[in-house]
């Protein structure tokens, strides 16, 4: 059920974006109770003018390969399950395609269940 939504700057390989893609999924796989095939990626690529981040925010050293992963799924993982998945997604980049740690941002978005729909009109999870 998750969405997720990556950010970067243009200029990346198609292989790059793939690996980004895997190892997103995979994490979620481990480490944040997603099933299988439950794979919903969107990637968008932005010139330098138009992605900016704080280099040095919370002693965090960031590059240009800052990568901005945003999910959106239901508000039903523990704290515990949250930290888990964000130390195995910046193990499955850093694996692959080669991302330091400090360039892997995520962010949440938490929704109620029945503020899906996956298709034919209907609220699969209400």
């Amino acid at each position: 059920m998750p969405l997720v939504r990556i950010a970067l700057r243009r200029g990346k390989s198609p292989q790059y974006l793939q690996a980004l893609q895997q190892s997103v999924y995979l994490a979620m796989t481990e480490a944040f109770d997603v099933p299988e095939n439950d794979r919903f990626i969107l990637i968008s690529q932005h010139e330098p003018q138009e992605f900016h981040c704080d280099r040095h925010y919370l002693g965090i050293e960031r590059s240009d390969a800052l990568v901005i992963v945003q999910i959106t799924c239901n508000s039903t993982r523990s704290t515990a399950q949250k930290q888990a998945f964000y130390a195995r997604l910046a193990e499955r980049l850093a694996a692959s395609p080669g991302l330091r740690p400090q360039d892997v941002f995520v962010n949440l978005v938490e929704a109620p269940k029945e503020n899906w729909s996956f298709g034919d009109g209907i609220a699969q999870y209400a």
